[in-house]
């Protein structure tokens, strides 16, 4: 038997996890009566597909953005963990020409004296045309209406990208971002100018970092970019990516600087000899990254990017984990931790219940042990639409709740599961292609009725295995 042939059995006996997340009095029923698992754990990755991830906290809520590439999309959310089930709009789309209409990247959003801010990159169609824009909000709403205000940018006004802002603590404003030290595409370095309100660079652009370590210069061009502030009682640190972003070796670096110097000096930065956050032997290329408080403010959470696994490049997902601080004042990120492995939740989110596949109503399915599912088992061998995983869910109040499906897909396509809701409404749950063994989430958004719901998978074929299914609960205004 050649291994190709092992390892589709193999696959195809795993089960899907199906996670069902929720908040207190969400109660889960399968097979053989209540089968309800209170966890205080999520697996990544948080969103299936995405780039260049920025979360900002505001009032009890979660504003997070990503590259969509021709539109900028917010999404609003309680829970940093299920971010993908919350509130979503397409706050802006580009005008039909102009200096930005094309590759729309990296957005950030930031508040500065009652108004919004978004910062974005974008170009005419040519990547050389990129600069940097930013709009203003019309109103008190993050997902509200925005007014573009066009290019920002420093005198020499050349290529630039990811674009950020960095307040200190007298309110000092400066613009920080990537660019290109010429007019051609031969290495992205890392500026920084003042800034005399939200919108205005009043200063020439200062250099303060390039690549020169080896782990800086894997991929041509050489690249420094994705700059993210990080600001400690003792140090202003900037978090940037170094290496080719569509390289294994895509790694996180760190500028710091004492919070009393001269930051338009490039003197005052001192760059840290080794990446503070690497690829390891199941995750590859983490770069361009932002940072958030958990809930309850107790907690520092890194939420970053990477890629889906070895070689896939631009085809990435966005992942989180908690970090810890240094004496000295710089992050501790430790290592990016595997999609097979479960975190801890956020503190002060609510705990979810999961429904394992293996003690769900099965038809034509199989049970296999499976160390990296959350369970120790999980249920596969589907056989198409005569084939099928059903859980019962009851919930206390009516709603549209979240549903994370934990998947493994062995196949080298996309796959999609039928979903039945109490027999009546029918979805689709798409699913990414299988990337060499990789756990991910699928997320899908249902109508509960109060009281029990019947929840019925099918579709599946031999190469797709499922393990958990959380049910996350209603985002409240």
């Amino acid at each position: 038997m050649n291994a190709a042939r092992r390892n589709r059995i193999f696959v195809a006996g795993i089960a899907l996890t199906v996670a069902v997340a929720a908040a207190v009095g969400i109660g889960l029923y399968g097979k053989g009566g209540r089968g309800e698992v209170k966890a205080e754990t999520f697996y990544n990755p948080i969103m299936t597909n995405g780039a260049d991830p920025w979360v900002v906290q505001k009032d009890g809520y979660y504003y997070y953005t990503h590259t969509v590439g021709n539109a900028i999309q917010l999404w609003k959310s309680r829970s940093l963990s299920q971010i993908s089930a919350g509130q979503t709009a397409t706050v802006w789309t580009p005008p039909a020409g102009g200096p930005n209409t094309s590759d729309i990247w990296a957005p950030e959003l930031h508040g500065f004296n009652g108004k919004w801010y978004i910062y974005y990159a974008a170009d005419d169609g040519q990547n050389e045309t990129h600069r940097m824009f930013v709009l203003e909000s019309l109103t008190n709403d993050p997902l509200g209406e925005y007014k573009d205000l066009g290019r920002i940018s420093d005198p020499s006004n050349k290529w630039a990208i990811d674009g950020t802002v960095l307040q200190k603590a007298d309110g000092s404003l400066y613009f920080v971002w990537s660019g290109w030290e010429g007019d051609t595409n031969v290495s992205q370095h890392l500026y920084i100018a003042p800034m005399s309100n939200p919108y205005t660079i009043s200063g020439d652009r200062v250099e303060i970092s390039r690549p020169d370590h080896d782990w800086e210069l894997i991929g041509e061009p050489t690249i420094n970019e994705g700059p993210q502030v990080l600001v400690s009682d003792k140090k202003i640190n900037i978090i940037y990516s170094a290496s080719g972003s569509w390289t294994d070796d895509y790694t996180l670096g760190m500028l710091s600087a004492d919070p009393a110097g001269d930051l338009l000096d490039p003197a005052s930065w001192k760059k840290h000899p080794q990446p503070v956050f690497a690829k390891t032997g199941d995750v590859f290329g983490p770069g361009h990254c932002s940072f958030v408080k958990s809930p309850d403010g107790k907690q520092d959470w890194i939420v970053y990017h990477a890629a889906k696994t070895s070689g896939s490049g631009w085809d990435r997902n966005v992942r989180m984990q908690p970090f810890r601080w240094n004496a000295d004042g710089t992050p501790d990120f430790g290592d990016p931790i595997s999609t097979k492995s479960s975190l801890p939740l956020p503190g002060g989110e609510a705990g979810r219940t999961r429904l394992e596949a293996e003690n769900a109503n099965l038809s034509g399915m199989k049970i296999a042990d499976l160390a990296d599912a959350s369970g120790g088992k999980a249920a596969g061998g589907w056989t198409g639409s005569n084939s099928f995983i059903e859980f019962d869910i009851e919930v206390k109040h009516k709603g549209l709740y979240g549903l994370a499906l934990r998947y493994l897909n062995g196949a080298a396509v996309k796959q999609h599961l039928n979903v039945l809701i109490n027999g009546k409404m029918k979805l689709d749950a798409n699913l990414d292609n299988g990337y060499n063994g990789e756990w991910s989430n699928g997320f899908l958004s249902v109508p509960l009725e109060q009281g029990r719901n019947k929840v019925k998978l099918s579709g599946g074929d031999e190469w797709l295995s499922l393990d958990a299914v959380d049910v996350l609960p209603p985002q409240q205004p």
